[in-house]
């Protein structure tokens, strides 16, 4: 939450769904009695981060471009 900004319900929301698609590990612990969440990026998760860079900075590379 600290780091993307997001509330527990929208970051519960995506982490769902990048946890289905395989690209990210939950682990949920206690440290004492406090709740504490660990999510992890997978090998598939860290091979779609990279293809997603590329592609996007190929897209806003071809921006400068186009005048």
């Amino acid at each position: 939450m600290e780091q993307t900004g997001l509330t527990k319900g929208n970051l519960s929301s995506h982490a769902a769904k990048l946890e289905d698609a395989g690209y990210i590990e939950v682990e949920k612990t206690f440290v004492g009695k406090i709740p504490r969440t660990v999510y992890r990026l997978t090998s598939s998760g860290r091979d779609a981060l990279d293809r997603y860079r590329e592609h996007m900075t190929t897209v806003l590379g071809s921006l400068g471009q186009s005048h």
